[in-house]
């Protein structure tokens, strides 16, 4: 009985990875021709960014972000340009300018890649640094918890046990 290797799973992602390709390539295209808009004033509206922005060139989208909470905005916002060589105008003439009182902050917008996580790898890593940390405060909680309970008892639950005893021995 001869036995033959299992197939690589690969063969049957092939497809997936070919769309998740071609899918990162167009976010990273359309991210070429966006901005990140900071320090925006929550009560913008899209028109109204449409509308300072376009000096620099033909916008295709706004989006404003809104918390999914509490539905505000979140105070910051992406456009999206015809052209690439409008993200760095925006940046060289935009940036710092006011728009409804506030100084707002222009910079090109960054592709966020699928399966990268900044934050995530952070919380991974902070997690095991917590995980030692709790295990050490854990040692030293419970060392100062049988110390505290035995002071802070005294007045009442320690020397409750003690002094029937005393009494008995008493007798």
């Amino acid at each position: 009985m001869s036995e033959e290797p299992a197939q690589p799973v690969q063969e049957s992602n092939s497809q997936s990875d070919v769309d998740n390709a071609e899918k990162l390539a167009k976010q990273e295209e359309i991210d070429s021709r966006s901005i990140y808009v900071g320090n925006v004033d929550y009560q913008s509206t899209p028109e109204q960014l449409e509308q300072f922005f376009h000096v620099v060139g033909i916008i295709e989208r706004v989006t404003i972000l809104f918390d999914r909470f509490s539905g505000l905005p979140k105070g910051y916002a992406y456009i999206e340009f015809e052209k690439s060589v409008s993200v760095q105008q925006a940046i060289d003439e935009l940036n710092g300018k006011e728009f409804r009182g506030r100084e707002l902050r222009v910079t090109s917008k960054r592709t966020n890649l699928p399966g990268f996580r900044k934050r995530g790898g952070g919380r991974g890593r902070g997690r095991g640094g917590r995980g030692r940390g709790r295990g050490g405060r854990g040692r030293g909680r419970g060392g100062r918890g049988r110390g505290g309970r035995n002071s802070d008892e005294t007045s009442e639950n320690a020397s409750v046990p003690t002094e029937p005893s005393e009494e008995v021995d008493g007798e």
